[in-house]
Parts: C-alpha cells; structure tokens; sequence
C-alpha cells in the first residue's frame, strides 16, 4: 500500500516538474526570440551619429536620436526627483506610523491601484488636469506623469524594507532616549538602505519605456529642446513613431532607440537585483 502511495506521488511529482520546466522554456524561448531581433537589428543600427544628432525628418538620410535622448534623461530625472521623496515618506508612515486607524489601510488600496493601474490612464489624468489646463504639451507634464508612476513602486518597496527591519533596533534606540523620528532616520531607514534604493531603481526601469503616458503629456519635438515649458522628443515616442513609418531610416533608428531602453532597462534591473543581494548578504 505505502509502495504505490510512493509510487502514485512521485508520477505527479514527476508530471508537475515536467510541466513546469517546459513553461519556462516555452517563456525563455519567446524571450530569447525577442532578444535576439533586437540585438541583430539593434546593434547593426548604432552609431556614433544616434547620440550626437537630433532626429531626421520624414524620408531623410542620416540623423539620430540625441534630442530624444536628453529629452527621456530629463523627463526620467525630474519624474523621479518629484516621485521618489514623496514615495519614500508615504512608506515610512506606512510602516512605522500606520499600525492604526483607517488612513494608512486606505492608502495601501489606492497604492495597489496605482501599481496595477495601466500608465495610459496615468498620461490620460495628466493631461486632464495640467496640460489642459495649461493649454500646451511639455516636458513638465510628461515629468508628473512620470512620478506617479514612480511613487507607488517606491512606496510599496520602502513599506516592505523597513518592515523587515527587527523591532528590537527600535526597541534598543527607544530605550537609550532616542526620538521617533532620530530612530527612523538613523536606525531603521539607514538599516534598509539598500532594500529602498532598489525600490527607485526598479521605479526607474519601468518609467524608461513608457509611451502611453508621454503621448498624452510631453508630445514629442523632432528637435533639440530643453525647455520643459514645450512639448519634448522622448525614446519611447520616437521610437512607436518611427517603428510605425514608411521610411528604412526612421525603422534603422527605432531600432538603435528600443535597443538602448532595453540595455538601460537590464542595467537597472541588474543593479537592483545586486544591491538586494548586498542587503541579504
């Protein structure tokens, strides 16, 4: 009896294992698939002239993708300049404040909205309530959509870092006469360190390709701009505008851009996953 038992588990042990790693190389397939296209089409497409020249025109020869370039580096900054304070304080009153009454459980449900909310619906808020109201597209406003795609990574990843932060170093500070507020900045906050700047950047790499929020905001500018207060050339756009054109020059170039997000996306990736395991270790 206890021999077929064994025998019956270790079939759907082995069925189960099967399954699952032949789901995995199916995902690893595609992924890899992708991967493959846009190195072999990206790479071919680099050159010096995409980060020394600003985009070309319709049916053009030569040009790059330096306007574009400046123009996501700046919204990017600005976006988490703006997001990234006011995630990390709303996770600090999460965690060390939020025990109690009904304010924090409401902002954790509006987080989690925001989290899962599609970044078309953030551009298209944005675009109601600034960019209407201003009248124009600019760069500012692409930089607040930005942001708040920016603060509920931030705040959900500082939530959780400081909640992995033992209570008796809280314990231990209160005792020697320590502030509340001496012990989150110096204790708790400096011990999750590490867990936080991984939050910013995994905020970081997911606003780096975003085009639905752009389109409605910042616009684009075929030209080399750095006023804010106008509409702004970004990778994302430039790149779902020129994949999408007639012309072998613009696709050689949408091709360059969507291999720069990529790198730039893996490298923040990489980063994030290494000062977790610093954290770890």
């Amino acid at each position: 009896m206890n021999n077929a038992i064994y025998t019956r588990r270790r079939l759907i042990n082995g069925f189960n294992l099967t399954m699952s790693t032949l789901a995995m190389l199916f995902g690893l397939f595609w992924l890899g698939w992708i991967l493959f296209t846009l190195f072999a089409n990206g790479l071919s497409a680099l050159s010096v002239h995409v980060f020394t020249s600003a985009t070309p025109g319709p049916d053009s020869v030569g040009g790059g993708l330096a306007n574009a370039i400046f123009g996501s580096l700046l919204m990017g900054l600005f976006g988490t300049l703006i997001g990234t304070p006011i995630g990390i304080l709303a996770g600090i009153y999460l965690a060390e404040y939020g025990q109690r009454g009904w304010l924090a459980p409401t902002v954790r449900f509006i987080n989690d909205i925001l989290l899962s909310a599609p970044s078309i619906v953030i551009g298209l808020f944005v675009w109601i309530v600034y960019v209407q109201y201003v009248g124009h597209f600019s760069g500012w406003a692409g930089s607040f959509a930005l942001a708040l795609l920016v603060i509920p990574v931030v705040l959900r990843t500082t939530e959780n870092m400081l909640k992995l932060v033992p209570n008796a170093m809280r314990e231990a500070a209160y005792a020697l006469g320590t502030p509340r507020w001496k012990v989150i900045s110096s204790v708790t906050l400096r011990s999750a360190k590490a867990g936080v700047i991984t939050g910013v950047l995994l905020a970081v790499s997911r606003i780096s390709g975003e085009t639905a929020p752009l389109l409605f905001t910042a616009l684009n500018n075929q030209f080399f701009s750095a006023n804010m207060n106008q509409p702004m050339a970004n990778l994302p756009v430039t790149i779902f505008k020129f994949a999408m054109s007639p012309y072998e020059n613009w696709i050689t170039l949408a091709w360059a851009g969507a291999l720069l997000v990529t790198l730039a996306v893996l490298t923040l990736n990489i980063l994030a996953r290494a000062l977790v395991r610093k954290e770890h270790s």
